[in-house]
């Protein structure tokens, strides 16, 4: 990004003899501003800071002065104070009607702002330079510049919501790939506690079937001497038909004989 540096003894040699004791301040802050230039490295903020206690020292003398305001806008941009640097040339843009120098306030003013990555403010700020010095290539180059950065910010911000998309899309799906699991491992629990039942049930009908047919085995077991006891009762009853058999037998035989001898005797007579 490049800066225009508006140095008083470069760009306002038409200017009126002033004072001695300004000329000085004009002259300190000029060398410092320069030697802080001179160093492409690194950020000369000493010589820099210098040169704006020079520029501030003239401007209580003549608190006017377009030229010694800008070298000092310029002094803080390059201590790395752009929020500074920015108020300052904001304020000079309201100061001078002459197109090049406001061109060049909105330039640097634009880089003051381009340096805070207040990206659409400074892309706004070039825009009003070239339109009072079109032809300004510097400024084509930093306002291409800070579209660029514009753009790359919109890639990443897009990049960035993909991204977090993505990732939410990966969190649903995981989060649907655990409910899915815990619904399985649900119906497996369930299965699981179905089929324990069914065993249990058929364990317990397998036991209840052992012991009916131990029940039956003991009743088989049983019934024999059952059927013994009861053979013997109807032995025993049947001897003691017998034996009233017998009894009755010997009775109509005793009966008969009687009959028998009454008729001898009727005979006989």
């Amino acid at each position: 990004m490049r800066q225009i540096i508006l140095i008083t003894m470069i760009l306002f040699l038409a200017v009126p003899v002033f004072a001695q004791k300004e000329r000085k301040f004009i002259r300190e802050g000029n060398r410092d501003f320069a030697k802080g230039l001179e160093d492409t490295t690194s950020l000369d903020t000493v010589s820099f800071s210098k040169a704006e206690v020079a520029y501030r020292r003239a401007l209580q003398e003549k608190p006017d002065n377009f030229q010694w305001k800008f070298n000092l806008a310029d002094a803080l941009y390059k201590q790395a104070k752009p929020a500074k640097a920015a108020e300052e040339f904001e304020q000079l843009t309201k100061e001078t009607d002459n197109a090049k120098d406001k061109a060049k306030v909105y330039h640097n003013l634009g880089n003051s702002l381009l340096a805070q990555k207040k990206i659409d403010e400074s892309i706004d700020a070039y825009k009003k330079s070239l339109r009072l010095n079109p032809n300004d290539m510097e400024t084509k180059y930093n306002l291409a510049y800070a579209e660029k950065m514009k753009q790359q910010q919109k890639n990443k911000k897009k990049n960035k919501q993909n991204q977090q998309d993505k990732n939410n899309k990966d969190k649903n799906k995981n989060k649907q790939d655990k409910n899915k699991q815990n619904k399985d491992q649900n119906k497996n629990n369930k299965n699981k506690q179905n089929q324990d039942q069914k065993k249990n049930q058929d364990q317990n009908k397998q036991n209840q079937n052992k012991q009916n047919q131990k029940n039956q085995n003991q009743q088989q077991q049983q019934q024999p001497q059952q059927n013994k006891i009861s053979k013997q009762n109807a032995e025993q009853m049947l001897q003691a038909l017998q034996n009233d058999e017998k009894k009755t037998q010997e009775k109509v035989r005793k009966l008969k004989a009687k009959k028998a001898q009454q008729y001898k005797i009727e005979k006989d007579w």
